[in-house]
Order: C-alpha cells, then structure tokens, then sequence
C-alpha cells in the first residue's frame, strides 16, 4: 500500500499504522514525498514492513516495536530513538543520536552518522557502515555497537557494558573506556551481527574491541579526576 504525506497529514499516516486491521495479512507498506518531516513511523507496535522513499527528518522510528522500517534516504537527530524491537535500515546518513536510548532491535546504517550515536543505548544493536562522531556510546548500558569506518573523540565515555566494535581508527576514549582483547566468544559474536547487517566483506577478527574498565561502578577519590 502506498501511503502519500502530500495527501495524508502526518498524524494520519503514523496513526493508520499503529492501528492496523489485525485480521489483514498484507502489511507492506511504502512512504512517498516524506520531504524530511519529523517522527516519521513513530510508536509502531506490529510487524510490518515500511520502505520510505526519501529523506526524513527527527525520531524516525521512535519508539519502534517489531515493524522492518526501511529509509531510501538520510535521517534527522534520533533515529530509532527508545526502539523496541524489530529492524530500522537507513540507506543514507544518520545526524546525531542515533538509536538514543534504544532497548532492542537492529539499526543498520549505510552511511555515516553523527555525534553520539547509540547514546545510552540499553540493549540495541547498532552497525554503522561508515563513521561516527564524537562521544558515540556514551553512558551506553548494554547492547553492541559495530563501526565498519572511524570512530571520532570521546569513544564510549562513561559507558556500562555495551561492547563496542571499530574496524578503523578512533582518535581518543572517553572516560574509562578501553581497548579489550578479542576472545573466540566476541568474534563469533561479531560474525553473527555483521552477517545480520548483511555486512559479507569484512572479517569480524579486522576489528577492535572496546569496553569499560569499570573504574566509575562506584565513587573512588582515587578516580575522581575521570568523572
């Protein structure tokens, strides 16, 4: 079904896919003339599939819940912003704070994106075919982020345990974040995401891996320089 935001207003469209007729079997969806409006396939909750068809602005898929969101196009601020579940697949650039406080699912970006990508993120898979910003992962609880190109200032800052991936090069670390060995168990690991991602010509074992140090779990004046 095609679904045009020229003809529909934007309340009507994300309305008409959170209340979809449970009893129909084709849910297939394609978004024209998106023209960067914001909050985009917003609070979806059943499975489903959506191709948008051009650029979208803020919180495209926030809030996602076992819907496949695709996004021919670039992305604004928070994409995939406290998702669920479910897959977002942005063909383009992300700007910042992608999957911001994510607790699921997948986010797969073809391009870059920007500062703080994956920021507190608390479960979700991220992978970034490109680059990201400064101080991506910051406070990031759990979950993975994987970076196929470099990785900007302030990596990780403050993070948990969410393991973080970087095949290029990163040009500082936060706040007790640290380069961690590679096991058997963080390669397989990888190799399954990457596969996931339909990522099928890098090598889980080209990448490096990055996590906390744990110096911030609990105050100690002998670390108070790094709060």
């Amino acid at each position: 079904m095609k679904l045009d935001l020229k003809k529909l207003k934007l309340r009507e469209l994300n309305n008409k896919l959170q209340n979809i007729d449970k009893k129909v079997n084709k849910r297939d969806f394609e978004i024209i003339n998106p023209e960067g409006n914001h909050a985009v396939c917003a609070g979806l909750k059943d499975e489903m599939s959506v191709t948008i068809k051009g650029h979208v602005g803020y919180y495209c898929g926030g809030m996602n819940q076992n819907a496949s969101i695709t996004i021919d196009g670039n992305v604004g601020t928070g994409v995939g912003e406290n998702m669920m579940s479910g897959k977002i697949h942005v063909k383009g650039n992300a700007s910042q704070s992608a999957g911001a406080t994510a607790h699921g699912g997948l986010l797969v970006i073809e391009g870059d994106a920007s500062s703080r990508c994956g920021i507190s993120m608390k479960g979700i898979d991220i992978v970034v075919k490109g680059s990201v910003g400064h101080m991506s992962a910051f406070m990031a609880q759990s979950g993975t982020l994987i970076v196929c190109g470099n990785a900007g200032e302030a990596l990780g800052d403050s993070l948990y345990e969410t393991e973080i991936y970087i095949k290029g090069s990163v040009k500082s670390l936060g706040a007790d974040c640290i380069e961690k060995k590679m096991e058997k168990k963080h390669i397989e690991h990888l190799t399954k995401l990457l596969k996931k991602a339909n990522i099928k010509n890098l090598k889980a074992n080209n990448f490096k891996r990055y996590g906390s140090a744990r110096k911030l779990y609990n105050f100690d004046i002998d670390n108070v320089a790094n709060y």
